[in-house]
C-alpha cells in the first residue's frame, strides 16, 4: 500500500474524525504539515443543485480539501461538512476518495445514467500535487470516456500535462473541455495569494501544451482582487500573456467572499494589505458578491482587454455561468462559479 510507513494508528491532533468510509490516515515527508485521510467513498458523482445557475448538472471531486491553500477559496466552506475548520484544515487534512475510480464505473453502468456533462474542479483541484501519488485521474478519465459521458477539467495544475495522451483520446470519443484557472501574472503577489499553487509561467506552460495537443483550452481568470489585480495595467498584462499562450477565450470574475472564505481571506488583507480592508468591506457589504457597480465596471473593463488581445474566440465557454433569472442580464456577465 503506498506509503505503509507512514500510517498514523490512533487518533490524528490535527483532524476531527471520524470520517465516514475511512480506510486509514497517512502523512508523508513529501507534504510536510498535510495529513491525508484516505476513504472508502459509496458514491462518485455529485448532483448539483437545481438552483444553480452552472451549465452542467453532475460534478466529481476525487478530494476534499486542497494543497493550493488559496485565501479566497469559495470551497472552503465545506470542510466544515466534515467537522474540520475552513482555515488551516481545508489546506492540510485532505480527504482521498481512494476507489473513486471502482464507483464511478458502476454508477456509469446504470441504465438510468443519461450521459449528462460531468465537470471536474468545482471543489477541489484534480491535478493538485497529490495526484501524481494517488493517480486517480487517468481512470476517471478513461471511465468516463468508455461510458461516452462528456465531461470538463478545471485546473491550476500543470500535472494535467501527463494526462494529454488520454484526453486527447477521450476527445474522440466525446465532448471535452479543458480549462486553466489563471488571473494574476505577478508572480509575487500570486504567490502570496496561491502559495500552495503552480506560479504563472508553469501555468501558462500548461496552456501552451493543451493548445499544442489538439484541445481548445479557456481561461477562468478568476478571481480579480479589487485594488489589487485589477488595475487596466494588469488586466492587459494578463490577457496579453494569455493570448500568447493561445487561450481561447477568457472569462473573468470579481473575487466572491462566501463564508468561511471571507473570514481567511480578510485576516490576510488585513495583515498583507490593511488600508484596503475597509474599502473590501465598503464593496463586500451586501453579501458575498462586489457590488454591482464594481462589477459592472470591471466586466467592462475585462471585455475590453479581451477584444484587445483576441480572447473571445470560443462561442459556449463551459465554465460561464448561466444568467439567474432573478437578476438581469446586464448585471456583470459572469459571476464567480458556485460550488456544489
Amino acid at each position: 500500500m503506498r506509503w505503509q510507513g507512514q500510517r498514523i494508528d490512533g487518533d490524528d491532533g490535527g483532524a476531527l474524525l471520524p470520517l465516514k468510509g475511512l480506510v486509514r490516515t497517512v502523512r508523508t515527508p513529501d507534504f510536510d504539515g498535510v495529513t491525508f485521510h484516505e476513504i472508502a467513498c459509496r458514491s462518485a458523482l455529485n448532483r448539483v443543485p437545481a438552483g444553480s445557475n452552472m451549465p452542467f448538472t453532475w460534478t466529481i471531486n476525487p478530494t476534499r480539501g486542497c494543497l493550493h491553500r488559496c485565501v479566497y477559496c469559495f470551497a472552503r466552506k465545506t470542510h466544515e461538512y466534515l467537522d474540520f475548520d475552513s482555515g488551516r484544515d481545508f489546506d492540510t487534512q485532505i480527504v482521498v476518495k481512494t476507489n473513486i475510480a471502482d464507483v464511478l464505473r458502476a454508477e456509469l453502468s446504470k441504465p438510468s445514467w443519461g450521459r449528462e456533462h460531468v465537470a471536474l474542479g468545482t471543489n477541489s483541484d484534480p491535478y493538485m500535487r497529490a495526484e501524481g501519488r494517488y493517480r486517480l485521474m487517468p481512470d476517471i478519465i478513461a471511465a468516463l470516456a468508455e461510458s461516452g459521458t462528456p465531461f470538463s477539467i478545471l485546473t491550476k495544475g500543470p500535472l494535467l500535462k501527463r494526462d494529454l495522451p488520454l484526453l486527447r483520446e477521450a476527445a474522440q470519443q466525446v465532448p471535452v473541455s479543458v480549462a486553466v484557472s489563471l488571473a494574476m501574472v505577478d508572480r509575487d503577489l500570486q504567490q502570496r495569494v496561491e502559495p500552495g499553487t503552480p506560479d504563472p509561467r508553469a501555468r501558462l506552460s500548461l496552456i501552451r501544451s493543451v493548445v499544442d495537443a489538439g484541445l481548445e483550452c479557456t481561461v477562468l481568470a478568476m478571481p480579480i482582487l479589487p485594488w489589487l489585480t485589477d488595475s487596466e495595467e494588469h488586466l492587459d498584462a494578463l490577457h496579453a500573456e494569455l493570448a500568447e499562450a493561445g487561450a481561447a477565450d477568457v472569462t473573468t470574475g470579481a473575487l466572491h467572499l462566501r463564508p468561511g472564505a471571507r473570514e481567511w481571506f480578510l485576516d490576510w488583507l488585513a495583515r498583507e494589505h490593511p488600508r484596503l480592508v475597509r474599502r473590501y468591506r465598503r464593496i463586500y457589504r451586501g453579501g458575498s458578491y462586489a457590488s454591482s457597480e464594481y462589477r459592472t465596471w470591471l466586466a467592462a473593463r475585462a471585455k475590453e482587454a479581451r477584444r484587445r488581445h483576441g480572447v473571445d474566440r470560443r462561442r459556449d465557454p463551459m465554465w460561464r455561468e448561466r444568467v439567474s433569472p432573478e437578476l438581469p442580464a446586464a448585471d456583470l456577465g459572469p459571476r464567480q462559479p458556485a460550488l456544489f
